[in-house]
């Protein structure tokens, strides 16, 4: 069972889209933060008679009465029940039992038990124990199928009821306009089938965001889908350009405040691999496997809404409201229909609850076991890269730092020789009105002058040369800055000619957006979080094998919105991720 209860009024509501006796809560198209979200309240229910969980407090399968036992739970399969049994020193000791994992704990037979002892467990001798009884780890008993049937009106409903708002929210839009965010776990699994089931068709594009970083397993269910799929169009977004542990090294790695390998390996990959697909749309419709239950954030997501990453991208999330229970009953009853072609990624039957990086800040504790435990190779790589990064920025106990997920909670880039580009002095002109003077960390090059053409266009032949004078002209050819700064010299005088310019009322409102486009220019890694939010496709980042991408504004296309200046804090994305502290106030 599943309801949404309003946190003002108390009022309760089937979907999670905003309280229907007050109006609070989160209204379609506009995420709100999750204290302003309806409350989930799930109950599953256990049949002891046909040991299966059941969505109702009565068995459909039996007609009896059925207990509550968690808000949610999944599938166990036999590889993790082997592990959980090793875990607990009973190896095959529940080799036909039907179990579960929900509430923190797994459910054998609808008893609960919990397992502690994987976080003291030695990572390879758990290995060989998996391996030792591999061959014997073959269930005869099938509690899947019994719970498919016993809950076949539950998967009739969500089936029916995410076909038909796929189907509403695709009015307006053809099929290739539209395409599936696909990352090779399950909700992107579901949404795949979902979406070609409601449209009639194989022939919805698929988009495959391969952040390099994928588990195996994904890259093999990746590869068999195409496979199994040959009339899908399967697309891959992939940044050729950038190195994962190569950009560690320069920004040190991602936590779970500043997850910037999603923007470099995922969004920006992503935005560029649109551009190709669906050159010149405006809007294209993208249907992505999110749900609520997933996180606290998430809890605040809209079913359609539009993309504050990629501009021109509209989401859609059918399995909003669905629960573990929900998609594993889709998945299990679809694979079990003749000629569906619908399966599921591997990583799941060894106990992982999710598949994205295997190296996310985000990943639980069980789930860096798993990884110690199944890809040892990748764990050990990852960890001697963390210790480095700790004794570089000078942590007094490396070891500790990393095993105990220091790393996970790190802000800013204190003790990283990139965090020195965010240096830059100002001080006001006490000689011209309305002048800024700065001192950059980068020379004056002509690259500089490319980051002021949000403001306007530059015009090279209007100043003195002598005094490396650019001017910033506005659609009727009028100055509205002056630059003055040698090539090669570090010292910068902007003065602003003509106020308003570019949503700016006065001097203080200007220098913000000017100081935005000069970190830009001092610290543009290539991340392409600026490409990704431009509605005008204007911007273009490229490798130039040097110490600084190529960024290059298209002024036929550019119109000045300022989204690209104003959309980050301080202007540009990587800013808060290298940003160091002092004092209590940023560098």
């Amino acid at each position: 069972m599943l309801r949404y209860r309003c946190p003002q009024c108390g009022a309760f509501s089937v979907r999670g889209e905003e309280c229907p006796g007050c109006g609070a809560g989160r209204r379609e198209g506009a995420e709100k933060k999750p204290e302003q979200a309806l409350i989930r309240e799930s109950t599953i229910f256990y049949c002891d008679a046909c040991q299966v969980p059941v969505w109702d407090s009565v068995c459909p399968r039996c007609g009896g009465e059925a207990r509550a036992v968690t808000s949610d739970l999944r599938p166990v399969f036999p590889e993790e029940r082997l592990l959980m049994e090793i875990l607990l020193g009973k190896p095959l000791a529940y080799l036909n039992s039907s179990v579960w994992f929900g509430g923190g704990r797994y459910l054998i037979d609808g008893a609960p038990v919990t397992v502690r002892s994987w976080k003291s467990a030695d990572a390879g001798a758990v290995r060989e124990e998996l391996e030792r009884y591999r061959e014997q780890n073959t269930p005869e008993a099938d509690f899947l199928t019994p719970w498919v049937e016993a809950n076949r009106e539950r998967y009739q409903y969500i089936t029916a009821e995410a076909t038909q708002a796929i189907r509403e929210a695709a009015k307006g839009y053809s099929i290739g306009q539209m395409f599936v965010s696909f990352s090779g776990g399950k909700d992107s699994t579901v949404t795949s089938d979902l979406v070609m089931r409601a449209m009639g068709t194989p022939s919805v594009i698929h988009l495959y965001g391969d952040t390099t970083l994928e588990f195996p397993e994904t890259e093999e269910y990746a590869a068999s889908f195409r496979r199994r799929h040959p009339k899908t169009p399967f697309m891959t977004a992939k940044n050729e350009d950038k190195d994962f542990f190569s950009m560690c090294e320069v920004v040190g790695p991602p936590s779970r405040v500043m997850r910037w390998c999603c923007t470099v390996f995922k969004t920006g990959a992503i935005t560029r691999r649109i551009e190709g697909i669906f050159p010149g749309e405006r809007k294209i419709l993208s249907f992505q496997g999110i749900r609520r239950s997933e996180s606290t954030t998430r809890a605040g997501y809209s079913r359609m809404s539009e993309n504050s990453k990629i501009s021109k991208q509209v989401s859609f999330s059918p399995i909003i409201d669905w629960l573990d229970f929900d998609v594993w009953l889709y998945l299990l009853t679809r694979e079990r229909e003749e000629h569906s072609g619908v399966s599921f990624n591997e990583a799941y039957r060894k106990g992982y609850t999710r598949v994205g990086c295997w190296c996310c800040p985000n990943n639980s504790e069980w789930s860096t076991f798993l990884t110690k435990v199944h890809h040892p190779e990748q764990y050990e790589r990852w960890r001697r890269q963390l210790i480095a990064f700790a004794r570089k920025v000078g942590k007094p106990d490396p070891e500790v730092y990393v095993d105990e997920g220091g790393w996970k909670a790190r802000q800013g880039g204190n003790g990283l020789e990139i965090s020195r580009r965010m240096v830059m002095e100002y001080t006001p002109c006490v000689t011209r009105e309305n002048t800024l003077n700065f001192s950059l960390a980068r020379p004056v090059e002509p690259a500089l002058y490319e980051l002021f053409r949000p403001f306007g266009e530059p015009d090279f032949e209007m100043g003195n040369p002598r005094l490396g004078e650019v001017y910033i002209l506005d659609r009727d050819r009028m100055p509205i800055l002056r630059l003055q700064g040698r090539t090669g010299k570090t010292e910068l005088k902007v003065s602003v000619l003509r106020m308003p310019f570019a949503g700016c009322r006065n001097l203080y409102e200007a220098e913000q957006k000017i100081r935005c486009q000069l970190a830009k220019y001092q610290i543009c890694l290539g991340c392409s979080a600026c490409v990704s939010v431009c509605t005008h496709d204007a911007i273009r980042v490229r490798e130039t094998g040097g110490s600084y991408p190529a960024y290059t504004i298209d002024n036929r296309r550019c119109t000045r919105c300022g989204r690209c200046v104003s959309h980050f804090d301080g202007g540009c994305y990587m800013r808060d991720v290298i940003r160091i502290k002092t004092g209590g106030q940023d560098s």
